[in-house]
């Protein structure tokens, strides 16, 4: 395998890394209350 090209994948790999870090630390901060309107009026429900 050339040298450049396991350089590139190693790359692609951390950056992976990094976007689903980021996407997990995301999706954990996220508030704790869910707000909607539907059609039996507005609903607040804690998670």
């Amino acid at each position: 395998m050339n040298r450049s090209l396991l350089f590139v994948v190693i790359g692609l790999l951390g950056i992976g890394a990094g976007v689903l870090g980021y996407w997990l630390y995301q999706t954990q901060r996220q508030p704790g209350v869910d707000i909607s309107i539907g059609p039996r009026g507005v609903t607040i429900q804690g998670r």
